[in-house]
């Protein structure tokens, strides 16, 4: 089996790690370089820094957070927000990213994904999917979560596969703040029909969850954010219960 990645993110605005329930009251949990070294020291496999409020005039106040956040990190991360073409991605890549995340403007745009992928390779390329269950119907979502769409869960999935992502980031948005477990059935589905890594979100709120999220939802890394940032789990305890369930995790 390979290893198991746990992988905190930090939702950032205003140069401020930020943790809000289903996107309102926004509270501000910190300095997100000095949260990114401690979840690293802790033992964090990857980190998601995603500007929620990703704007042309903000995008070169992200670019200078992610130089800093590249000089005091020893473990990779992924950024997000606001990438709607090569240059944007090629920006934060060059200061120090080791992965770019598109959502919205991958739905408004797919041939994004073929560009970015091209450009800079698959390995560079997450595609994050926000989607929501209406009536026993995966609809994908753009706008953080604010737009429904055309597009359906799995069929999206796996054209963005097709196209060049190298991982997809799903997070269900009925799961999402509830500390109620991932969405594993879906999850499961998806890793069943597609053949690139699955990173799960939404609904982390006790460590057997994660252990659900590697045996049930097949998902090859857990990511969660307002459990790490409010200490109600310990990247390291974390860990040492995945081992004794019998679970790969890295050191």
């Amino acid at each position: 089996m390979l290893a198991k990645r746990i992988i905190p993110c930090l939702d950032i605005k205003d140069g401020q790690t930020v943790k809000g329930v289903n996107f309102v009251n926004i509270q501000s949990v910190g300095d997100p370089v000095e949260l990114g070294a401690l979840y690293a020291e802790q033992g964090a496999d990857e980190l998601v820094f995603l500007d929620i409020t990703a704007t042309h005039e903000g995008r070169k106040t992200f670019v200078e957070l992610v130089k800093r956040i590249a000089r005091e990190l020893n473990i990779p991360f992924t950024v997000g927000g606001g990438i709607s073409e090569i240059k944007d991605a090629e920006a934060l890549l060059s200061a120090g990213a080791d992965k770019v995340s598109i959502n919205s403007s991958a739905v408004r745009n797919p041939q994004l994904i073929n560009d970015l992928a091209k450009n800079f390779g698959t390995q560079f390329v997450v595609v994050a999917i926000d989607a929501k269950n209406y009536d026993n119907h995966w609809t994908v979502t753009v706008n953080g979560g604010r737009i429904p769409t055309d597009k359906e869960l799995f069929s999206w999935a796996k054209e963005a596969e097709d196209r060049g992502a190298g991982e997809i980031l799903f997070t269900s948005m009925d799961h999402d703040g509830t500390k109620a477990g991932f969405a594993n059935d879906e999850l499961a589905s998806m890793a069943d029909m597609l053949k690139i890594p699955i990173i799960a979100s939404g609904g982390a709120g006790n460590m057997d969850h994660f252990v659900d999220v590697f045996t049930k939802g097949k998902a090859d890394a857990g990511l969660a954010a307002s459990i790490f940032h409010y200490k109600e789990i310990a990247i390291p305890d974390l860990k040492a219960y995945l081992r004794d369930k019998g679970i790969a995790v890295r050191s």
